[in-house]
């Protein structure tokens, strides 16, 4: 995490602390976060359900401080007249406030404003999946990584951590949002553990 810096340094620590998949991490909204209950939401994650998650305590304060900037350009942008984000589900027509509303904001907004294909608004989405993936290509070769390493290398080592800490793999299953267990499953041969991840009572 030291070859990380700025907002490229939390979305990582999201990967790896929560164990999030990187455009679950690049959509979320502000009201996803729940500082209180150390919580995230996953909206809409692979296979269209939600699924909450845990945010890791050291990166609370942060993730704070970058959302202090963001209510910022929220305001800014508001003030010039714009700040409406996108909604799904045709939220914007059930509530038509909605979308400016700084709990729908994404926590990782894009630079610049660009004009919405879709809708011809001009707005601020959040930040390209591509400019994440350089970030982190840059860091794993200024760490000097030989292994092949992409966002999704946080998530496996978030899982794998797990189960060597000794979770069960049913909660681990949970977190990560696997509708199978035994795509969790993978990673107990990760840890050289055979395939139900169990320790023999010899070893023991």
């Amino acid at each position: 995490m030291d070859q990380f810096e700025g907002t490229s340094r939390l979305i990582a620590g999201l990967l790896y602390g929560s164990g999030l998949r990187l455009m679950e991490a690049l959509r979320l909204r502000v009201k996803d976060i729940d500082f209180m209950r150390n919580e995230i939401t996953v909206r809409d994650g692979k296979g269209g359900k939600d699924r909450r998650t845990m945010l890791a305590a050291t990166i609370k304060p942060d993730l704070t401080r970058h959302l202090d900037r963001v209510k910022r350009l929220h305001e800014n942008d508001l003030a010039q007249g714009f700040g409406r984000v996108y909604l799904p589900y045709a939220l914007d027509r059930k509530y038509p406030n909605a979308a400016a509303d700084w709990i729908w904001q994404y926590v990782f907004p894009s630079r610049v404003l660009s004009t919405d294909p879709r809708s011809g608004i001009k707005r601020r989405h959040h930040l390209n999946e591509s400019t994440v993936s350089g970030a982190i290509s840059e860091a794993v070769e200024r760490a000097g990584v030989k292994k092949h390493a992409t966002s999704h290398s946080f998530r496996h080592s978030f899982a794998t951590h797990l189960l060597e800490a000794g979770y069960d793999i049913r909660t681990v299953q949970e977190l990560l949002g696997h509708e199978d267990v035994s795509t969790t499953m993978i990673y107990t041969h990760v840890l050289n553990k055979g395939g139900k991840g169990v320790k023999s009572p010899l070893d023991a």
